[in-house]
């Protein structure tokens, strides 16, 4: 059975926070679309608060602390990523911001993201496609259609199940839709781990170069 490995990436800074209870329900919509495709889930969450210091010690000596490298490797090793972060001042937080920073342009390459905001109005759901999107854009990945944004009026009985309209395009709904797309793409991908018996020696490939 193929394992895939999700890590997801949450910026909120209190605790608990809108911010994690929104990446845990699109961690769990994700396994649930896996679990039904059989599939195991290796999943870890990568809390940037708890990093806060050594990104910003980061960014004045160029050179990353133990723990923080170990953030950033285990976000490049990925077969998908979550992120999400709280609005501020109608974009994305700094701290989520100067994490993503710290990570190689390339790293990210063809990597599934699924993508996702928290904030006080609905009004602020630009945020999506007009900060996030082109962020993840820049490294490369593979941003899935379904976005989510989650405001305060979303959270409990009113806006957590159906559209006025009698629609169920809530939160929940929306969590689905985009936890499912984020998983099918993820399976779809090839593995980005490498065999031991995949590996060719350098000198075997020069050996093969040789014409005589």
């Amino acid at each position: 059975m193929r394992t895939l490995k999700l890590v997801a990436v949450s910026a909120g800074l209190s605790s608990p926070s809108s911010t994690r209870l929104l990446t845990d329900r699109l961690l769990q919509a994700a396994r649930y679309r896996l679990a039904e495709q059989e599939y195991a889930v290796d999943v870890q969450v990568v809390e940037v608060r708890d990093l806060a210091v050594d990104i910003a010690n980061n960014l004045v000596t160029g050179f990353p602390s133990g723990r923080l490298q170990e953030a950033i490797d285990t976000v490049t090793g990925a077969d998908g990523v979550i992120a999400v972060t709280p609005v501020f001042t109608a974009s994305y937080s700094g701290l989520f911001k100067s994490f993503f920073d710290l990570i190689d342009p390339a790293a990210l390459t063809g990597t599934p993201v699924l993508i996702g905001a928290t904030g006080g109005t609905a009004r602020h759901s630009l945020v999506l496609d007009h900060a996030l999107r082109p962020l993840f854009a820049y490294l490369r990945a593979l941003v899935v259609p379904t976005a989510v944004y989650a405001a305060s009026e979303d959270w409990g009985s009113g806006g957590d199940e159906a559209s006025p309209k009698g629609q169920r395009d809530g939160l929940p709904s929306r969590i689905t839709r985009a936890g499912n797309e984020f998983a099918d793409t993820v399976a779809a991908r090839p593995s980005r781990r490498v065999d031991d018996d995949e590996i060719v020696p350098f000198e075997r490939q020069l050996a093969d170069l040789r014409l005589d």
